[in-house]
């Protein structure tokens, strides 16, 4: 079946979630991950709608969602904000004159995706009771749509029976599809903020890490950590795999 979120360019990092597994039979046009919906044109929303989204969860938070509200029509917007964000942290650090290396970003984004894990898991178990719900399309979405989003859509794709290489190549697919906005720039050296608006193995492997240490796996991670008993992912195979 042919990948009809495809030809969707802006949002720049929106796609299927089914799109790049063999693995296991994911239904298509049923869950997409984007970047965030506040920039739509006429146009872009058509697009979308013709998808026949009509549930939205938006993991940015109050500040995020006031200066780019959803701007696609008719349909149910859940927030679940995810708060502070890595470009709040790291623009606390230059106002306050701090000069920042590379190798100190990639620390920050490992310490984000750690708190995916340790501070954030109860939004990540309100994600997965609104998928369990119903089936209906459905995108997901932060502000770039790559670590809230990416860590999002790793434990989706782990749950339904992807293979970890599978949720990787999804994960890192961000590196091709997303285009960081000018205010991208702003304060940092070139270098640095390369690092930030893309993403990098190891930053999903940090979180991966911290199940590994809080949970034992992933698996128990989903049932101990988010809710996700032997009926939860029965149910959740059963509405999103053909």
């Amino acid at each position: 079946m042919p990948d009809l979120s495809a030809s969707i360019t802006h949002p720049a990092n929106f796609r299927d979630l089914a799109a790049n597994v063999r693995s296991v039979a994911i239904r298509p046009h049923v869950l997409f991950r984007s970047d965030h919906l506040g920039a739509l044109d006429a146009s872009d929303a058509r697009q979308i709608q013709s998808l026949g989204v009509c549930r939205v969860l938006d993991f940015r938070g109050v500040d995020e969602r006031a200066a780019a509200a959803c701007a696609l029509p008719q349909v149910q917007v859940h927030s679940l904000a995810i708060e502070p964000t890595i470009v709040q942290v790291l623009s606390a650090l230059v106002d306050a004159g701090h000069r920042l290396g590379e190798a100190e970003v990639v620390s920050h984004m490992q310490d984000t995706y750690r708190g995916f894990v340790r501070g954030s898991s109860h939004r990540f178990a309100e994600f997965f009771r609104l998928l369990l719900e119903s089936d209906a399309p459905t995108v997901f979405h932060c502000t770039a749509g790559k670590d809230r989003t990416g860590f999002a859509a790793a434990l989706v794709l782990h749950a339904l029976g992807a293979t970890h290489e599978e949720v990787m190549h999804d994960y890192l697919l961000t590196n091709q599809r997303l285009k960081p906005p000018a205010s991208a720039w702003r304060g940092l050296e070139p270098h640095v903020a390369r690092v930030l608006w893309g993403v990098q193995p190891e930053f999903l492997q940090a979180s991966l890490d911290a199940i590994g240490q809080d949970y034992g796996g992933l698996d128990a991670y989903l049932r101990e950590g988010l809710g996700l008993g032997p009926a939860e992912r029965e149910r959740l195979r059963a509405l999103y795999l053909r």
